[in-house]
């Protein structure tokens, strides 16, 4: 390999790592500027399980360091959750010169709707999912058990749930993206929406704590965020393969006309 071969190589390396560190600059700012009111953070986070809690409960530490890490530890996934919209701009910016024209009309709405679904995901675990829930377990505890959760096992719990509802949100965005490139059309998936439902409860099994209501509060969005993914994706269906085709077609005329351009022997 010559040195000019390496050349875009290591121009593309250097922007990769340029892109890296302006995303962890972000994260960093992020955090350092709520790092003081982690404590508060934490509180808004159990809010749903404190107001649920009987009189006289209360979560508690188990470990020593856990009351001044835990929330620091909250802190800094809610600076990784709020820099979300600008890392997927520093990603879209780095594979933007790759793409086509109608790729890139394409991708920046999908960047804007899986960045709202992945935040609404969150917002409905939060308000609907987090009170529904813990009422339930409280309420169903054996009577004599005083309900005592420690912080940080109600930190990866709830962090749990929020990411599960996030992603399963983005159901219509990964129908629509099938459908544009050919990989199945609206009218598949209708006929396989028996399988689709039994699947939805499957990945609800998988991605959230070992629960029937959780698991339940997932796969019902789920079904209904499929039903919308499938509605929308009608107006993309083939759009994908049929531009693509279209931009051959030009690359391929223009080399021919570059071909033909040029002088012969």
């Amino acid at each position: 390999m010559s040195v000019e071969d390496t050349q875009p190589l290591i121009s593309h390396l250097i922007e990769l790592r340029s892109r890296l560190l302006r995303s962890m600059v972000c994260i960093l700012l992020i955090f350092l500027a709520l790092v003081y009111f982690s404590n508060d953070i934490y509180h808004m986070v159990s809010a749903p399980l404190m107001t649920q809690l009987p009189h006289g409960a209360s979560m508690i530490a188990t470990d020593v360091a856990s009351p001044f890490l835990t929330p620091i530890k909250l802190t800094l996934i809610v600076s990784v959750f709020i820099s979300a919209p600008y890392i997927l701009y520093q990603v879209w910016s780095f594979i933007a010169p790759a793409l086509y024209k109608h790729e890139r009309r394409l991708m920046m709405p999908l960047l804007f709707s899986s960045t709202a679904l992945f935040y609404l995901g969150m917002a409905f675990a939060y308000f609907v999912v987090f009170p529904l829930a813990f009422g339930f377990f409280v309420k169903t505890a054996p009577e004599g058990i005083l309900i005592s959760t420690d912080i940080n096992n109600y930190l990866n719990f709830v962090m749990a749930l929020f990411f599960a509802f996030g992603v399963s949100f983005e159901v219509p965005v990964a129908i629509i993206l099938l459908c544009w490139s050919g990989v199945t059309t609206p009218d598949d998936l209708k006929k396989k929406r028996p399988y689709i439902i039994v699947g939805a409860f499957v990945v609800g099994m998988l991605m959230t704590p070992p629960d029937v209501f959780s698991q339940t509060l997932l796969a019902i969005p789920m079904c209904i965020l499929f039903e919308i993914g499938v509605f929308f994706a009608r107006f993309y269906v083939g759009k994908g393969r049929k531009k693509a085709d279209e931009q051959d077609e030009e690359d391929c005329a223009d080399e021919q006309s570059d071909d033909s351009e040029k002088p012969s022997a």
